[in-house]
């Protein structure tokens, strides 16, 4: 029987929901792990480009003007692909963390591709007993120390947590890592004519973007100039779409 990986990264990320279509990544935090100790740490947060819900501020701790301090993920992630390099990710629920790394970086034209090793999913099998499987709770089952909602603090428990795992269940075909795939199509970024639509429209409804549209690409571009409408109605003389004015 083979061992366990026991070189990896252990990656984790705060976003500002659930969804790699519409949300951003706000924190990233990354533990590269030898011979089943750390042996180093990367940590940024990110700058979404939008105003933070009280929701996500209560639950990570950061705050608006820290994100808005922050360097955009194209920035951030030259470093980090660099950090992980060729490594087997391991993380809890790694597809969700994956999904947002992907879009990211195929948008930023950089290849990403990983295999990559699911705690999430090796609780499952062999903890179906507990009532939850969050990373949360596995800590509190399994005494590990934690720093709840915060990248690098998942990362590093997660990596405690795979250890144990490993310790305790380790069998070949159950902890063998798998190639991680999430398609995704880039997104440019959105055109003058959509940006100057989504200010004039802000204008004119008298309210605040909750974003930087600069930082929007052309779908999210698209999706908030539908919502706007949406949500306060078709103005009157006005051209909603200037880009299909002109086909």
């Amino acid at each position: 029987m083979k061992s366990p990986v026991r070189d990896y990264v252990c990656v984790d990320l705060e976003t500002t929901g659930l969804h790699p279509k519409t949300d951003k990544i706000i924190e990233i935090g990354a533990v590269r792990v030898r011979d089943g100790r750390a042996v180093q740490i990367w940590q940024s947060l990110v700058n979404p480009g939008r105003e933070l819900t009280e929701r996500t501020r209560q639950i990570t701790g950061i705050r608006q003007e820290e994100v808005d301090n922050a360097p955009d993920i194209a920035q951030v992630l030259p470093q980090l692909l660099d950090f992980l390099g060729k490594d087997v990710l391991v993380g809890h629920s790694l597809l969700f963390d994956f999904s947002f790394l992907k879009k990211a970086a195929v948008n930023a034209g950089l290849s990403f591709e990983a295999d990559g090793i699911d705690t999430l999913k090796l609780a499952r099998k062999y903890l179906p007993e507990l009532p939850s499987r969050s990373l949360e709770q596995l800590c509190l089952h399994f005494n590990i120390p934690h720093q709840a909602h915060r990248a690098l603090g998942d990362a590093q428990a997660t990596a405690a947590l795979y250890e144990l795992l490993c310790e305790k269940f380790y069998e070949e075909k159950q902890f063998a890592p798998l190639p991680l795939i999430f398609n995704v199509k880039r997104e440019g970024p959105a055109s003058r004519s959509q940006k100057e639509r989504l200010r004039r429209l802000a204008a004119l409804y008298k309210t605040q973007l909750p974003v930087d549209v600069e930082r929007l690409t052309r779908n999210e571009a698209s999706r908030l100039a539908d919502q706007l409408i949406a949500r306060y109605g078709k103005v009157p003389g006005t051209v909603e779409n200037p880009e299909k004015e002109r086909k």
